[in-house]
């Protein structure tokens, strides 16, 4: 097998973005659940948008770069009405709320402990039962092109969202505080720099550095919660990322209500989550058999790659 193989250069180019990954900005996991992620799987994608950024690459963005966002911030208040009757809907049609099965992979990955959502728009595609319930916010989202996908994110009293980085760097995030504690007990941490939600204010971040965020306020969050179309430097690199937002992230669509459509991505997760959730027993009876299984096969992907 010779040393400079296809398999020798897939394995070092995921070996070198991962670690370019693991050390970028002031907030890092461990060395073992870096290894271990699967941002892994997009690090070599995520360097190549890094380098042709037309954005500083920075945790926090200044908004006047995207000024169609505006458009969002300044009726703030429509939004928010149409958010807040979705909310206190009694029909399941209309409720901001957890995933009703495993078709979710960002919900059901570090978005269980609270976290709740009604999707509106999912890379070109608004939801049918977003068009019926909210039609004044899906008609500023359509005059809002930089806008890839978009959805109403409620934080309960008491949620938590645990520590992780989003997987794909081809976009930005855009949260439009609706109705918040105004509070510091309401909080995002990015790369160790604390933002607390206001009504009517909007913050741009970059989702790919290590943030949590969480609320010990006595009343909920909810948000307007946007993935920005990241502008790259040429026009190649930029027509890139758009095809790979339009074809491979939007295949991660789910649904608010059953009938409606479920990306390919979703479709698979729902059967790899069962496999999860052994993996889970088997950790609660037993860690270090959960652990030596799952670095072994870790370690068998890397000597298949490697055999190419």
């Amino acid at each position: 097998m010779p040393f400079f193989s296809f398999g020798y250069i897939i394995v070092a180019l995921f070996i070198a973005s991962g670690m370019y990954i693991h050390f970028r900005g002031q907030a890092r996991h461990s060395f073992a659940r870096q290894l271990t992620s699967h941002t892994n799987l997009t690090a070599p994608y995520n360097v190549f948008v890094y380098l042709f950024s037309r954005v500083p690459n920075k945790p926090f963005l200044d908004l006047n770069e995207f000024p169609e966002l505006r458009l969002l911030t300044e009726n703030w208040e429509v939004i928010r009405d149409e958010a807040l009757a979705l909310a206190l809907a009694l029909d399941q049609q209309g409720n901001i709320r957890a995933a009703d099965s495993y078709n979710d992979a960002g919900f059901n990955s570090f978005f269980r402990t609270g976290w709740r959502r009604f999707y509106l728009k999912w890379y070109d595609d608004f939801l049918p039962s977003a068009k019926n319930t909210c039609p004044k916010t899906v008609e500023l989202l359509r005059s809002t092109p930089c806008v890839n996908a978009a959805m109403f994110a409620s934080l309960p009293p008491g949620a938590t969202l645990c520590k992780h980085r989003d997987p794909y760097a081809g976009s930005l995030r855009y949260h439009l505080g609706l109705m918040t504690p105004n509070s510091e007990k309401c909080m995002i941490n990015l790369d160790g720099t604390t933002y607390f939600w206001k009504d009517g204010e909007a913050v741009l971040f970059d989702e790919t550095y290590i943030h949590y965020a969480e609320n010990q306020a006595e009343m909920p969050r909810i948000i307007l919660f946007c993935d920005v179309q990241r502008p790259l430097k040429s026009t190649i690199t930029d027509s890139i990322n758009r095809f790979v937002s339009r074809h491979f992230i939007k295949a991660s669509a789910t649904q608010n209500q059953a009938g409606e459509r479920v990306g390919v991505i979703n479709q698979l997760f729902s059967v790899l989550y069962h496999v999860r959730l052994l993996g889970q027993r088997l950790k609660r009876w037993n860690r270090t058999i959960y652990f030596t299984v799952k670095y072994a096969l870790f370690a068998l992907i890397i000597y298949l790659i490697l055999r190419l």
